[in-house]
């Protein structure tokens, strides 16, 4: 079987073409800065050659019609006919109370994740466009939607609950849900291969961090705490959200700058964050090249989202009473050295500690941490797209064989 793989981002856009009889990447690739300029990266298997263009992707569409046109390339395309793709897997943030695991998806799956727009207005419309776009070029070729919220449903009530009336959770479901969840998932398996434990032994927190970001506390393989909420606008400060605030602060400029509630978090979702604070860029790459140059808002910036990863990692090890290895993971976990080096920082009372010279590669599954460190610092690089490609798989042939 082969699965094609779309996890689309809110400013990036992964895909991966696998063979699932081998577990073999026959194309890869990523459209980012989507919204900003547009760069694409292919490779093929029939080559070690990257191809790269500057594509204009102003939008979502435009990015996967790129990936599309890609794969059929004549030079450096993998398949000759579409029909050659036997599923599809996408990548969908919220599921909502709807979906607690994958499923394949019918008109009346994709009405529910219309349903939960409201919930996650960066990610669903990409994911639907996704799923849209290769709906109408493949037709009936089986496609699969995985949530990022469903690893997060082995939460313990009093993490996921918020202190507001009951009756909002018995009518609305207003509670913490967490996001990033396929690639929690795997860093946390993959941390157990490499320090050589079972998983189900270990304290392990997970940081996912890139344009979206969030940190998951995994005890015994299990999520039971996770820094995003009912929406992934919590949590961090992130590219262009705004993280943890107080609320008041939605009424207060409403009533201040004359807008409605909706304009307000329209602004605390795409116009915060580290745009909002540098007045440069939501790409961690345009801050640092600002921070070189002495640009005081971009280093306030980093400095406000490095401190804030600290804050949760600390909480996190209360939680659960220590931890044994902190991962980072996704865009800039896996290649800023600089947050990693903030982060970790002042932590050697709690056995935490990176070795400057492990710290200086990029993209690396590694362990960073100087010898002696009792708690392991990993880099792990994020496989959300096998995670998907393998529910995928698991519930085609489930179909398949009714």
């Amino acid at each position: 079987m082969k699965v094609l793989v779309i996890n689309a981002g809110s400013s990036s856009l992964k895909y991966q073409l696998i063979d699932m009889d081998t577990n073999a990447v026959m194309a890869k690739g990523l459209c980012e800065r989507i919204g900003i300029d547009g760069k694409l990266t292919h490779q093929g298997n029939k080559t070690d050659e990257k191809y790269k263009a500057d594509v204009a992707m102003p939008t979502h569409s435009d990015a996967i019609k790129a990936v599309i046109d890609i794969l059929l390339d004549k030079e450096w395309g993998v398949i000759s006919d579409m029909s050659e793709i036997d599923a599809v897997g996408h990548r969908v943030v919220h599921g909502g109370e709807f979906f607690a695991d994958s499923v394949l998806i019918t008109d009346k799956v994709i009405k529910a994740i219309e349903a939960c727009i409201p919930l996650a207005p960066l990610h669903n419309p990409p994911n639907l466009i996704g799923i849209n776009a290769c709906k109408e070029v493949m037709g009936d070729v089986p496609m699969v939607a995985v949530f990022d919220t469903a690893f997060h449903q082995s939460m313990p009530s009093k993490s996921y609950m918020y202190a507001v009336p009951y009756e909002y959770y018995q009518k609305y479901k207003i509670r913490r849900y967490g996001f990033h969840g396929t690639s929690h998932k795997y860093v946390s398996q993959q941390a157990a291969e490499m320090l050589g434990r079972p998983l189900e032994s270990l304290k392990l927190i997970t940081c996912h961090l890139g344009n979206g970001s969030s940190i998951a506390a995994i005890d015994g393989g299990k999520s039971v705490d996770t820094s995003m909420g009912f929406t992934p606008i919590d949590g961090l400060p992130m590219g262009t959200r705004c993280g943890n605030i107080d609320p008041s602060i939605i009424e207060f400029l409403s009533e201040h700058e004359n807008m409605s509630a909706a304009e307000v978090i329209n602004i605390l979702n795409k116009k915060s964050g580290m745009l909002g604070i540098s007045g440069v860029s939501s790409d961690f790459r345009d801050l640092d090249t600002a921070i070189n140059e002495g640009n005081n808002r971009a280093a306030l910036a980093k400095d406000m989202f490095n401190l804030s990863v600290k804050k949760i990692i600390g909480s996190y090890i209360a939680e659960m009473g220590g931890v044994d290895a902190i991962i980072f993971t996704a865009g800039v976990g896996e290649n800023d050295r600089s947050v990693r080096w903030d982060v970790c920082e002042h932590m050697e009372y709690l056995g935490v500690k990176i070795d400057p010279e492990k710290n200086k590669y990029r993209g690396r599954q590694m362990d960073i941490s100087i010898d002696y460190a009792r708690v392991r610092v990993l880099v792990i690089p994020t496989n959300e797209e096998l995670v998907i490609a393998q529910d995928t798989e698991r519930l085609v042939k489930q179909a398949q064989a009714k």
